[in-house]
């Protein structure tokens, strides 16, 4: 089935396959647009990227990629209003896809009111008239994406906002190892690749039908959240993920009773060659326990050398993956209906 192009098409009306496939195209396009945004040079102390869905998902994988390179923190905000620290030494960054996810500009209002260093990322909408209004530094990216498809576009920008203020030093070799990781992986998980040589298909064949728990140790956790996120949306599926080593105090002790549920699962590690031997071990273990209790388990290892293109590399293979379990399930990847209806309820508020 998913080496039927014919029956694909039909299937993906949207061509979302198409776009995911054009992501390494995507990273160099966006990392160009925030190469004029000027940024006035000020003392931060802390960094909060404000966001929802697609659009935050950029700033949990700036967080866990910058952990051991930044002397500040990062704080990622998913909600109407900001912590109360967030105040003048602060850089505010405003990731909104549309421009009017309406959490995101609550908080851009009160960031301003507090004289934040604010910055806004979107392809147009209420946050580029803020932005022009009062005088705010705006990066305006391409519309007609669905904003899980138009990660790049946030994330890049992020990066290059982040150092242009200072924080962070030559990026352009990770960036470049990224594009050029990410575009192996398309060639080789595109959907005119044969399922015995294409990892992404033989990944869905294999947790089709199930309920698939995402595990990711410390950098790929937001990697994790991306996979379980793009199974909801692309997919149409429930899905779940958790984070080593703390999944180890709790979740483990679920799988030893219920066998029912483990026999309809599936279990995904996202692995790094270079993980820690305790944290090898932990997964050993855990593998063990799960396939004990029914479950399947799968394994996807990271690719490349800079931290930056092996978190890239696994969440790439997971939009694939979402991509291809879609297609099995004979759902268009792209509609989000049920998002718009609770939109449209919003609104009448």
């Amino acid at each position: 089935m998913l080496d039927n192009l014919e029956l694909i098409t039909q299937i993906d009306k949207s061509k979302m396959l198409d776009v995911v496939a054009d992501f390494p195209n995507h990273i160099v396009q966006a990392t160009k647009l925030a190469e004029d945004i000027r940024i006035a040079e000020k003392d931060i102390n802390n960094i909060v990227i404000s966001g929802m869905g697609g659009s935050a998902i950029s700033g949990d994988i700036l967080k866990e990629w910058l952990r051991d390179r930044l002397d500040i923190p990062i704080f990622v905000n998913r909600d109407y209003n900001l912590p109360k620290w967030v105040g003048k030494d602060t850089l505010s960054i405003f990731l909104s896809y549309s421009g009017n996810t309406e959490e995101t500009l609550s908080s851009f209002r009160e960031a301003i009111k507090r004289k934040s260093l604010c910055v806004g990322i979107s392809s147009g909408g209420k946050l580029e008239d803020i932005c022009k209004e009062k005088n705010v530094p705006h990066v305006k990216i391409p519309s007609g994406f669905q904003p899980r498809a138009a990660i790049a576009y946030l994330l890049f920008p992020t990066i290059k906002i982040i150092q242009k203020i200072g924080l962070l030093n030559d990026v352009d070799g990770e960036i470049k190892e990224t594009v050029k990781i990410s575009r192996e992986i398309s060639i080789n998980n595109k959907k005119e690749i044969k399922q015995s040589n294409n990892l992404a298909k033989s990944i869905a064949l294999s947790i089709k039908d199930t309920l698939p728990h995402i595990y990711a140790w410390r950098y790929y956790v937001p990697i994790a959240r991306r996979w379980r996120t793009q199974i909801n949306e692309n997919s149409k599926m429930i899905a779940r993920f958790d984070e080593v080593p703390e999944c180890n105090h709790n979740d483990i002790v679920g799988w030893t009773e219920q066998t029912e549920i483990a026999a309809m699962s599936s279990c995904i590690f996202l692995r790094d060659k270079d993980e820690p031997n305790r944290i090898s071990e932990r997964y050993n273990f855990m593998k063990d326990v799960f396939e004990k209790a029914g479950a399947k388990v799968l394994e996807v290892e990271a690719l490349g050398k800079s931290l930056l293109a092996r978190m890239i590399s696994l969440m790439y293979i997971g939009d694939f993956v979402s991509c291809y379990l879609a297609i099995l399930r004979k759902v268009d990847p792209t509609p989000v209906y049920v998002i718009s209806k609770l939109k449209e309820r919003l609104q009448r508020i």
